[in-house]
């Protein structure tokens, strides 16, 4: 679980119902939601919350380093709530699926000096990406139906 609830109340963050709603909707684990995907969950809790609360506290959440902003290629935005333990992220290209994957070893060993370019590197993103089962399924089958019979 993410505990997004429990570090905003140690943080002593104002928890309006408008925001505890928000941080509702994002809490636990492989949470990735688009921001109209928090909207459309929030509003089934609270309806009166509006459209730019959500996107004004998602904002604010990633401005306190509480939640994370993932982009995806030629997709909404998504957000994540295990910003407090790292992780990389497992992209299907068909869906658009996002997973928390834990690679082991040290991932800053793959970037050699000489391409560090004189940083201080702090951090690594890594994006894997590839198919999901479902999708990875669906694309064989249509591979299948599209081979010609031989005469």
């Amino acid at each position: 679980m993410s505990n997004l609830l429990e570090r905003l109340r140690r943080r002593g963050w104002r928890m309006t119902a408008q925001r505890r709603v928000v941080a509702e909707v994002l809490d636990g684990e492989h949470i990735h939601l688009t921001a109209d995907e928090v909207l459309a969950r929030a509003t089934a809790r609270l309806p009166e919350i509006s459209r730019a609360t959500v996107y004004n506290t998602l904002g604010e959440l990633v401005s306190l380093g509480e939640v994370i902003e993932v982009s995806g290629v030629g997709r909404a935005k998504r957000y994540d709530p295990n910003a407090h333990r790292d992780h990389q992220h497992l992209v299907c290209a068909g869906c658009g699926t996002v997973r928390d994957v834990h690679p082991e070893g040290d991932l800053l060993e793959g970037l050699p000096a000489a391409e560090r370019f004189g940083f201080t590197v702090t951090g690594v993103e890594i994006t894997y990406r590839g198919l999901c089962p479902v999708c990875g399924a669906a694309e064989a089958v249509e591979s299948a139906e599209q081979v010609p019979e031989s005469s």
